[in-house]
């Protein structure tokens, strides 16, 4: 019976890899969206801003959050993708 031998570093990594930026991505962006969403109707309808009182705020979060919420390069500059 033969045995697999394994070799440590040596395994194709690049779906796992995939797979992590991906989950990275979804909670990152996922949390901007939930965050404005709660923003927007606690504005809207607890503190009776109106619609306008809700979405102001939460255009000017997201403006915000993904500013800060962006990759970016080794060198400062934001990619295209991510």
């Amino acid at each position: 019976m033969a045995e697999a031998v394994y070799h440590h570093g040596d395994q194709n990594i690049h779906e796992q890899v995939a797979t992590y930026r991906l989950f990275g991505g979804l909670a990152k962006w996922g949390s901007l969206s939930v965050a404005v969403l709660v923003l927007m109707l606690v504005l809207w309808f607890c503190l009776g801003l109106g619609f306008l009182g809700g979405a102001i705020p939460g255009a000017v979060l997201t403006a915000v959050g993904v500013t800060f919420l962006r990759e970016r390069s080794p060198s400062g500059q934001t990619t295209g993708h991510g």
